[in-house]
């Protein structure tokens, strides 16, 4: 028993001694790391991609244990997010909160292994369009988690935030200094505010002035980028000649106003998608990302917060499987193309000439499902296989001002086909639309349209989807050994 006593005595001391190790966060570039791809590149893969970019921070929306596992040792500080429909669950239950803890930040922190730094709880939960559904439940999950991380001891290390849309705050006068939160939450928002100051945690915002463009035609288009605008706002002697730091300025105005003058603020999103939309092109997103970046090593701040920003680019790879809500554009936010390419030249520090891509990616052949020579596009079986194939593969890079709009009929067919057969592994019968298809070794790519030859399916990812089903199915036998034994 004393043994034991000893065991538990040091093994508690080495867990005190890690969580009390806090260091200061790296001061640089980060991303966001989505898994929301039919083929995801294998976690290590990915990891490598970071190491070789010098990225030394990334968000995750989830913590997903084979991701987790990757980046053990990596030197790469992580943000572990908490999806929100885990919200109403940890907002009910202290135990589902430390069950949490225990299982995503306790066991990788222990071992030293994953440098976790942040847990997000919830992403953009006070969303408009989620009609208030995580109103109730994001403040409580948020008090439990800290509960949970200040008894694990772990606090000093990990602090929490709740990633929020720019939406949360407004202005009143069309300036900066105008800012306040939103008056149909802002009770709500003040409540978080001061939780998160007194747990010396940050407020994290998502900024895109993409969005701004996306929804506002009228939009000054300059003014989305950072190479200069005509007509720059002055707020008090203030200049904004940009959308994004007039955005992060009001913000801090909101905070100063409500008595947080000097609370951190991580700005957990931000980027340029390249296609699905007329604004969301290469040329774009270079500008707009190359364009922050720069402003970002410049360490100018914005006017009401000189200094360093706290950011995360959005994002690193492309995800093909995300909802195309609120437009056709969200497949499209990666610095990288589905297969770990590059999408354009970008200078990430000083000292760095542009992306290095990801090595070692394997495909599948190089072949393609097309729409037959001999089929016409006035077959009634036409409409009903695009559909179908668009709805379970990926025709984004379809329609006005897209990389392939420019398309004529057969040859949107035959994209809707590959996409789909593409999605499938290049199944044979993934190719079997009626009296219509035909594969093909001839790449059908068109210009800047590229006819995509999809990546092999991840290891990884086999595996634990036949760890899954065999777990199903030893927990089916054992329930139906204790039915047959119960009717014995």
């Amino acid at each position: 028993m004393e043994s034991l006593k000893f065991v538990v005595s040091w093994r508690f001391f080495l867990v005190l001694l890690l969580s009390s190790a806090a260091v200061s966060s790296v001061i640089g570039i980060g991303v966001n790391w989505g898994t929301q791809a039919t083929h995801p590149l294998p976690p290590g893969t990915v990891v490598k991609m970071l190491k070789d970019n010098g990225i030394q921070k990334v968000k995750l929306f989830d913590a997903d244990p084979v991701v987790l596992k990757a980046l053990g040792k990596s030197g790469i500080e992580v943000m572990v997010g908490i999806p929100n429909d885990l919200l109403y669950s940890l907002a009910n239950s202290i135990q589902s909160a430390e069950n949490w803890v225990a299982k995503n930040l306790s066991s990788y922190i222990s071992s030293g292994s994953v440098d976790i730094r942040y847990v997000a709880v919830g992403n953009e939960p006070f969303l408009k369009t989620f009609n208030g559904s995580f109103i109730g439940t994001t403040f409580p999950a948020l008090q439990n988690v800290q509960a949970a991380i200040v008894k694990a001891g772990l606090s000093n290390r990990v602090k929490v935030t709740v990633p929020m849309n720019a939406d949360v705050y407004q202005t009143s006068t069309g300036l900066p200094s105008g800012g306040d939160f939103r008056s149909d939450i802002r009770d709500l928002m003040l409540s978080i505010v001061k939780f998160l100051s007194d747990s010396a945690s940050p407020f994290t915002v998502n900024i895109y002035p993409f969005i701004s463009l996306y929804e506002d035609p009228s939009f000054p288009i300059d003014y989305a980028f950072f190479d200069g605008f005509s007509h720059a706002l002055n707020d008090n002697g203030q200049i904004y000649e940009n959308v994004f730091t007039a955005n992060y300025d009001t913000l801090v105005s909101s905070l100063q106003k409500n008595g947080f003058p000097n609370m951190s603020i991580i700005v957990g999103e931000i980027g340029w998608p390249t296609d699905g939309d007329r604004n969301a092109n290469l040329q774009f997103a270079k500008r707009f990302s190359q364009g922050f970046i720069s402003h970002f090593l410049s360490g100018q701040g914005t006017p009401m917060r000189p200094g360093p920003i706290d950011v995360y680019l959005f994002s690193l790879i492309d995800e093909d499987a995300k909802s195309i809500l609120p437009g056709n554009f969200e497949r499209h936010w990666g610095l990288f193309y589905y297969d770990g390419r590059p999408k354009y030249m970008l200078q990430m520090t000083n000292s760095t000439n542009g992306l290095v891509p990801a090595s070692n990616v394997k495909y599948l052949a190089k072949k393609w499902c097309v729409l037959a020579p001999s089929a016409s596009i006035d077959d009634p079986q036409v409409a009903p296989s695009v559909s179908y194939a668009c709805e379970n593969g990926d025709c984004t890079s379809l329609g006005l001002g897209t990389s392939c709009g420019t398309l004529d009929a057969r040859q949107n067919i035959s994209y809707a086909f590959n996409s789909y057969y593409q999605i499938k592994n290049q199944l044979a019968s993934a190719c079997k639309f009626p009296h219509l298809s035909v594969i093909t070794t001839q790449d059908p790519s068109v210009g800047s349209c590229k006819f995509i030859v999809m990546t092999q399916p991840s290891e990884v990812a086999v595996n634990e989807k036949s760890k899954a089903l065999r777990h199903s199915a030893e927990s089916l036998l054992f329930f139906l050994c204790l039915f047959i034994l119960a009717v014995m």
